[in-house]
């Protein structure tokens, strides 16, 4: 079931040519997606619409992003049951959840879309330091490699793509939603034990940066987010209260700077 990423369909091509239109009968991939359960200590926490990729991953950096988890230690046991999709996670004895708060269907296109950090759950965010600098040739480099390689929107489309670029260590990651890319790839940071790359990376993402979005790096703490697209204003305002150096529209060798321009080198 990892596997069944796409699958094709009859469809009817449309052409036109001399003022007339034709269909022609031919066959198309078209991305999958699945409701992928996490169920927590025998509950069912929340129900996530995902490309059938990184389940687990899924599962541990949306628990990590949420402030469920704050390490991979936290976890007792992690199983993935293909026939049902859903992850089960068993949680150290002393982690409670609030199931009220989190019991919810999240959809591919980021639909809880957070404006605001809730109050309480504000201790597990913290004001991202301004020491480093990122070269900006470096990151309109990476951004046109990075809107190249997605290989499943190239050959299938229908996903979004994030990438964690260290210079030693890269994460790219598709799905059908964004929200569920940078879970990925928390999750993957997690399981490799590589949580302490955050501070000195920089994210890119192909798409919309909404307020949920901006929650999820501040979260993994990596000071730089680089869009291809717009971020919405409640975005920019997390970013300049933590100190989150925020680009968009950069797209060949232009692009705006939306907070924290202190931390780039021209």
């Amino acid at each position: 079931m990892e596997d069944l990423i796409y699958e094709d369909y009859d469809v009817l091509e449309i052409s036109k040519a001399d003022n007339a239109c034709a269909l022609t009968a031919t066959s198309k991939k078209v991305i999958t997606e699945i409701s992928l359960k996490i169920i927590v200590n025998g509950e069912e926490l929340v129900s996530l619409l995902c490309l059938n990729q990184c389940p687990e991953e899924l599962a541990l950096g949306f628990l990590y992003s949420e402030g469920v988890i704050n390490a991979v230690s936290d976890v007792v046991e992690i199983t993935y049951n293909n026939m049902m999709f859903a992850v089960i996670i068993g949680l150290n004895q002393d982690i409670s959840v609030n199931r009220q708060e989190s019991l919810r269907s999240i959809t591919s296109g980021c639909g809880k879309c957070y404006t605001y950090i809730n109050p309480l759950k504000q201790n597990q965010y913290a004001m991202l330091a301004t020491n480093q600098r990122f070269s900006l040739n470096t990151i309109l480099a990476v951004m046109k490699e990075f809107l190249l390689s997605s290989e499943i929107f190239k050959d299938i489309g229908g996903v979004h793509s994030v990438l964690f670029y260290h210079p030693d260590y890269q994460i790219l990651n598709e799905d059908i939603g964004r929200h569920n890319c940078f879970d990925k790839i928390t999750g993957i940071l997690l399981k490799a034990g590589r949580l302490d790359l955050a501070p000195s990376s920089i994210l890119f993402v192909s798409g919309r940066v909404s307020s949920e979005i901006m929650t999820k790096a501040l979260r993994l703490g990596t000071p730089v987010l680089v869009s291809r697209s717009t971020p919405t204003t409640s975005a920019i305002r997390l970013a300049k209260q933590y100190n989150l150096t925020l680009l968009g529209y950069v797209r060949g060798e232009r692009g705006f700077v939306y907070s924290c321009p202190e931390r780039l080198e021209l």
